[in-house]
């Protein structure tokens, strides 16, 4: 069964799990996310990292949401978030989620 997460959210398609206790009660716990190999995501752009930049705000100019920041570290295989805009001149990689096939270049 899938978690009940908005479309945007990068647990939207992650399963749930359930485990009982001893005692009877049982408890929903959201399964493990792997995150994606970068070079199976399509790419669609990228973006130079400048100072003071934070992928939140990548994200809303790349994307057109903010809460979409994960695309943005999932594309770039980051464990730290925080990793990908420490350094100013950083090229970034903006890609489609998981599964979400690109156009060819014409």
């Amino acid at each position: 069964m899938a978690a009940n997460f908005g479309a945007n959210s990068r647990y939207a398609t992650t399963d749930t799990r359930s485990w009982t206790t001893p005692d009877g009660q049982e408890i929903s716990y959201l399964a493990r996310r792997f995150l994606p190999h970068p070079e199976n995501l399509a790419g669609i752009g990228s973006h130079v990292v400048v100072a003071g930049d934070r992928l939140d705000n990548i994200a809303a100019a790349e994307l057109g949401d903010p809460e979409l920041w994960w695309r943005v570290a999932d594309a770039n295989r980051a464990m730290l978030s925080l990793e990908l805009t420490a350094e100013p001149g950083t090229t970034l990689r903006i890609a489609l989620p998981e599964g979400v096939p690109g156009m060819p270049h014409v």
